[in-house]
């Protein structure tokens, strides 16, 4: 076994010693709790970082405010340097409730040129800023391409924050998925740990909760994760904070309702029929994907509470997606319809009910954290201390336009002024990711993936 693998088995058996638990299966649920931890309280409160993936591009006369804080239009000189309280249109009406703490990007573009379609370079380059490799994936009419070439920005501040002690985390980053296909190559990959290193999203929430609370405990053999460790739990409470000891039984009732939710849905998945033979272009979505969409989001919001990690990403679907969203009433694969032409006023109003929905679903990840109580210093909400970032991998879909990618910001984490949209006219999204890291801390960063589009630096978004 490596030192360092050895050195943190022993730590944490000594932990778990020191606190007179039994099983390391109780470690998930106490590591993140201050009053057990022997450190000194932390300086500041934690930062995090979170990034939603939709696919298929936006409509923009219905995403895009009419009015950006920093056009130079103004009525008079007496409204320069005013601020525009942002209006967002009917499609993003599901985060009207967060409009104080959002901000919108128009003018960011991905400039990664090279090969592969614009669909690949959209979403493997999207979080890299880095030229996809030489490779024999074939896509539209442009020259074949293999996977990003460099680390996406959600691996980089996992790597920031787990360099640190005082940010050091169970896992560091963990990659949900949400109806992603059973398949991998640049199309379906969007977070890099370096160079031809792609990270595929678990989309299965039993799965990920495995992962979070499986640990070594045999699940045939006991009735759940909390019951196997109710002793322990029991023990360890009387040793808490009032405040940590209400996140515990916060995080506890969250654990075993998903435990029954995920029951539910892998008895009702058993007794769903196979689909028919139908067109092999369109993606059978399972029609339990809003209920795993719910799920996901409630184990990605545990696992940030309770510091198992500090980066998240929530990837629904993939590139080039042909989901059927038939909870919508919508029987079209949604790539298929995001290339109709805008004239077609059928294929439009089912586009905005897409992106509706995936508008509404940010918002239940956004009402989570606004309601979950701050746990480490700083006070105020979760959503106060965490930077969510909503991507896609085009700007339109029936364009392939790599121009005014949708980047749509909510929360507190980086410290951004909000309430806003800004307009910033053709910058190079490296420069955005700049922005982002400086903001949680990583102000060591000059460039971002490609040097030459990291020309100019962050983005001024205070």
């Amino acid at each position: 076994m490596p030192e360092s693998k050895r050195f943190r088995t022993t730590h944490r058996r000594q932990f778990l010693r020191d606190l007179g638990i039994g099983s390391v299966a109780t470690l998930p649920f106490v590591s993140g709790l201050s009053s057990l931890t022997a450190q000194a309280p932390q300086a500041s409160a934690r930062k995090r970082l979170v990034i939603m993936f939709s696919p298929n591009g936006t409509l923009p006369d219905q995403f895009w405010p009419d009015q950006f804080d920093n056009q130079s239009n103004l009525q008079n000189e007496d409204q320069l340097g005013q601020q525009n309280e942002l209006q967002l249109k009917s499609m993003l009406a599901a985060l009207e409730p967060y409009r104080d703490q959002l901000l919108m990007l128009k003018g960011v573009d991905n400039k990664v040129r090279g090969d592969g379609d614009g669909h690949m370079r959209g979403m493997s380059c999207l979080l890299t800023g880095r030229k996809l490799n030489p490779g024999n994936i074939q896509g539209g009419s442009d020259n074949p391409a293999g996977w990003a070439s460099g680390i996406s920005i959600d691996q980089e501040m996992r790597n920031f924050f787990q360099s640190q002690a005082t940010s050091r985390t169970r896992f560091g980053s963990l990659e949900f998925g949400v109806a992603v296909p059973n398949r991998a190559d640049p199309w379906t990959r969007m977070c890099y740990a370096g160079d031809d290193k792609p990270l595929a999203p678990i989309d299965d929430p039993a799965q990920m909760f495995r992962k979070l609370y499986g640990g070594t405990t045999d699940r045939k053999s006991v009735a759940s994760v909390l019951d196997h460790v109710r002793d322990d739990l029991r023990h360890v409470s009387t040793r808490l904070s009032p405040e940590d000891k209400a996140l515990l039984d916060r995080h506890l009732e969250h654990v075993r309702k998903l435990e029954q939710d995920i029951a539910v849905a892998q008895q009702q998945s058993e007794r769903t029929h196979p689909e028919p033979d139908i067109d092999p272009e369109i993606e059978l979505v399972n029609d339990n994907t809003p209920e795993i969409s719910r799920m996901q989001i409630d184990l990605l919001v545990n696992a940030l509470a309770n510091d198992m990690c500090r980066v998240a990403t929530l990837q629904y679907m993939r590139s080039v997606g042909q989901a059927r969203m038939r909870w919508l009433d919508i029987e079209e694969g949604h790539h298929s319809l995001s290339h109709e032409p805008d004239k077609n006023a059928t294929a439009q109003n089912k586009l905005k009910r897409i992106n509706e929905w995936f508008a509404a679903q940010l918002a239940a990840l956004v009402k989570q954290l606004d309601e979950t109580p701050e746990p480490s210093l700083g006070g105020g909400s979760m959503l106060d201390h965490t930077q969510i970032v909503w991507v896609n991998e085009l700007g339109k879909g029936n364009s392939h336009t790599l121009d005014d990618i949708p980047f749509l910001l909510i929360g507190g984490g980086a410290g951004f002024k909000t309430n806003r949209a800004l307009d910033f006219k053709n910058v190079a999204h490296n420069r955005l990711w700049l922005s982002i890291a400086h903001g949680l801390g990583h102000q060591d960063l000059r460039t971002f993936g490609s040097e030459r589009l990291s020309e100019g630096g962050a983005l001024d978004l205070a």
